[in-house]
């Protein structure tokens, strides 16, 4: 046993004390975490803008301060691109995390010097969790694979600028170093097949214990790294292989072909980091909820998802959220975002302690005739037919066909990738198509009403997905396909890779 082994046991029992205190006192460490933000950022342009100095509770910060998403923070954020400081927080940024918007093209999310430590601390935590939980360490003195993005940096007024997993590649814990894989060098690849074909010469002989990643890039890896080693299961290349950490995406419709391809159902740990903050990590084996962050430099706010194209939505701190609503995440950080809208939905499944579960972007979703079906009943509808028949989904995405040829009723079409196809691809689509109206009760409504007719499933040839992000530049890294799309942008392209009868 290596001294690293030795101490996790103690160290992580250290650890559960203070998660015990969030779990205990969320709503109260909130309230700390809501007027230390407001005094720390009352002198910079935005807190004088929306008169910190005078809040004094929530009830006028929600007058005083709208919430907003990247477009309506673009001025303050160009000035802090610029070179200014104290524009949304103290000082200026210790970096500015790149991601792709939609709408908003490059993004620049600021990562403070107080922020940048919650990331790495979750991360660790979440790992410590599962020690004291478990009692299982012999991940720790082995190697270790994070599936992340270049970590070369470049500059913008003093400032550095990549993307978020590469920015945390730079403070990875010295005593992690020495197991970690891939190497500084492979890890600047940016070519991400060439990348994955490095780490996987590079890793093959290797002892990985640990693996970490989006699940999509992490089955590319799984199944390159079986090709190299002729077919063989993962649990055969690295035999104590033993904890599989993800993010970014539901796992579910990954889950039954990657532990396929490792061999069996090995633990796992989710996470939910986001440039804006380290949100939520699962601290139990035993269920499937996220314990959420309350003390981590990040005041929550929540807004019921039918409201949230409302003028004046209802806008709920944690103490009086309601367990199983779909919820807007809304963020106000120790890095300077204020009312900002992540973008993401997500439910309670526990206020004792609090932890969510994420079900969808807001952005993402489905009502093209007012049925709004969502990520989470769409992803719950297909994998409860596919667990239940023995069908894998590499992937998938989902649209609305309005204007269908010959006069047809209008559709939702879904394009899907098989790992394993059903038998019966028509009885598999009305069994989907039924789960779905059992989920969304408008859904159910407008096929009863024949407004619409059954979803109809398009099968797509092998690595369609893989193809389409390549033919896009947005392979790998934190890059992901949007499950739901209330337009045909993404459908009309997959047009090309559906199996020809």
């Amino acid at each position: 046993m290596g001294l690293k082994t030795a101490l996790s046991k103690p160290f992580a029992a250290f650890v559960n004390i203070s998660l015990n205190r969030l779990r205990k006192n969320a709503v109260e460490l909130q309230q700390k975490v809501f007027f230390k933000l407001l005094n720390q950022a009352k002198n910079t342009s935005f807190g004088k803008d929306h008169n910190f100095s005078g809040i004094d509770s929530y009830e006028k910060f929600k007058k005083n301060v709208p919430i907003c998403d990247y477009e309506d923070l673009r001025p303050y954020i160009e000035r802090i691109v610029n070179g200014e400081d104290n524009v949304l927080w103290p000082g200026k940024p210790v970096y500015l995390a790149k991601t792709s918007g939609t709408t908003s093209g490059i993004k620049y999310i600021p990562i403070s010097k107080q922020s940048m430590p919650e990331h790495i601390k979750a991360a660790r935590n979440a790992l410590l969790s599962y020690v004291f939980e478990t009692g299982k360490t012999g991940f720790i003195d082995g190697g270790m694979i994070f599936l992340q993005g270049s970590p070369i940096l470049s500059e913008k007024h003093g400032v550095k600028t990549g993307r978020l997993s590469g920015i945390v590649a730079h403070h990875v814990p010295q005593y992690l170093q020495k197991n970690r894989k891939p190497s500084y060098q492979v890890n600047c690849i940016e070519d991400w097949e060439e990348k994955v074909d490095a780490i996987v010469n590079e890793t093959i002989t290797e002892d990985m214990r640990l693996i970490s990643g989006i699940p999509p890039w992490c089955q590319m890896y799984f199944d390159r790294l079986s090709a190299k080693a002729g077919g063989k299961k993962i649990k055969d290349i690295f035999p104590n292989f033993k904890l599989f950490v993800y993010g970014g995406v539901n796992y579910e419709p990954y889950r039954a072909k990657i532990e396929d391809c490792i061999g069996f159902a090995i633990d796992s740990i989710e996470t939910y980091p986001a440039s804006e903050g380290f949100i939520a990590f699962q601290d139990s084996q035993k269920d499937n909820g996220l314990l959420l962050m309350a003390n981590a430099g990040i005041f929550y706010e929540f807004i019921p998802v039918d409201e949230y194209y409302n003028e004046n939505p209802t806008r709920l701190s944690l103490k009086d959220v309601e367990l199983g609503v779909n919820y807007a995440l809304i963020l106000n950080t120790n890095a300077g975002l204020w009312g900002y809208s992540i973008g993401d939905t997500i439910k309670f499944v526990s206020k004792n302690p609090y932890k969510i579960i994420v079900t969808g972007r807001i952005k993402h979703y489905i009502s093209a005739f007012g049925e709004h079906v969502i990520g989470e009943e769409v992803e719950h509808a297909l994998m409860s037919v596919s667990h239940a028949e023995g069908i894998e989904i590499t992937e998938f995405t989902v649209a609305p066909q309005v204007n269908p040829p010959k006069g047809e009723l209008p559709y939702h079409e879904w394009f899907i990738e098989f790992t394993k196809k059903p038998d019966n691809i028509e009885e598999f689509t009305l069994k989907v198509d039924k789960q779905l109206q059992k989920k969304n009760i408008y859904y159910f409504d407008l096929i009863k009403g024949n407004i619409l007719q059954p979803l109809k499933i398009r099968s797509l040839k092998k690595d369609a997905f893989i193809d389409y992000m390549r033919s896009k530049g947005k392979l790998g890294g934190q890059n992901k396909v949007p499950r739901l799309a209330n337009d045909r942008k993404i459908a009309d392209e997959m047009l090309f890779y559906i199996i020809k009868k």
